[in-house]
């Protein structure tokens, strides 16, 4: 299992200095991916697309980027763009998003969310791998070429949590990439679905990117309160609830992953032997808690 970061704390940077900063700090410690949000401050890909001239080797993702504000189209050349800037370094991060988001935010709406993914994956993925896509559906249409020079095909990971969604990213997709899923609910419920559906559909093995906070610490009852309030946001939309209520979490704190060393490592463990093939860490705590965690992640790699 390749460990990474969550770039939460990156994307509320002072600058773009800043941000490329993080980044090259998380490459010369040797951490495998750093993913950041689409949120609403950089936008992700063009970040991305600016700290890949800067900082070598490390992977870089996005966790995630919505689908119903941007056409397929549109995406895929973007994402090709930051793909040719990077290296060939991307992995994109796509999903729904939440109806509070879309249709509150955006105006847009939310309906039908399982057709809309799915066309919008039969736009995306031959403009990925072929540049070029002929397709009309009931939510989304698409008839043109996408030609990056130096752009190169990238892994798609969904963000998919419920049923419908992850036998169509297993069929479809590349990956899934979660949030607030814990261990027991990733090796009983994500693992099996995802890579059943995509064994089926002829595909290789799913990628199965976990991103959860962490924080190493001695006092763990501090750590889960301190969770309760920093991402109790996530303990309210439907669809990270219905991961909890698997998991019999009551909220977001009690599948953080926090302890000592030995604590930590041991859930770490048990991802890894539930399926994950990357840990994303959402480092989380005060200063010296964070930087601590930091310190036993960088032990892993």
């Amino acid at each position: 299992m390749r460990i990474g970061l969550y770039a939460g704390d990156m994307a509320r940077a002072a600058g773009v200095d800043d941000f490329v900063g993080h980044i090259r700090k998380a490459a010369g410690e040797g951490f495998a991916t750093v993913w950041a949000p689409q949120t609403f401050s950089f936008e992700a890909l063009t970040a991305l697309a600016v700290a890949g001239r800067e900082v070598e080797r490390i992977e870089l993702g996005t966790a995630v980027v919505p689908t119903y504000p941007r056409h397929p189209m549109v995406l895929a050349q973007q994402a090709l763009t930051t793909q040719a800037a990077t290296g060939g370094r991307l992995a994109l991060g796509i999903g729904l998003s939440h109806q509070i988001v879309i249709e509150d935010m955006f105006g847009y709406s939310f309906d039908r969310p399982v057709r809309h993914l799915s066309e919008y994956l039969s736009v995306l993925m031959p403009l990925v791998h072929e540049g070029s896509v002929e397709f009309k559906g009931e939510t989304i249409a698409a008839n043109g070429s996408v030609r990056v020079p130096g752009a190169t095909p990238f892994p798609v990971l969904v963000a998919a949590l419920g049923p419908q969604m992850l036998r169509l990213t297993g069929a479809m997709a590349d990956g899934t990439i979660t949030w607030m899923v814990g261990p027991e609910t990733l090796a009983s419920h994500v693992v099996p679905s995802i890579s059943a559906a995509a064994e089926a559909a002829g595909r290789p093995a799913p990628r199965v990117v976990v991103g959860l906070p962490v924080c190493v610490t001695d006092d763990p009852g501090a750590a889960r309160e301190r969770a309760a309030r920093n991402f109790s946001i996530y303990g309210t939309l439907p669809s990270y609830r219905a991961m909890l209520d698997r998991e019999g979490a009551a909220g977001p704190e009690d599948v953080a992953v926090v302890g000592d060393e030995p604590a930590v490592g041991e859930v770490l463990e048990r991802l890894a032997k539930g399926g994950a093939t990357d840990m994303v860490a959402a480092e989380f705590g005060s200063s010296a808690e964070r930087e601590r965690t930091r310190a036993f992640l960088r032990s892993l790699l």
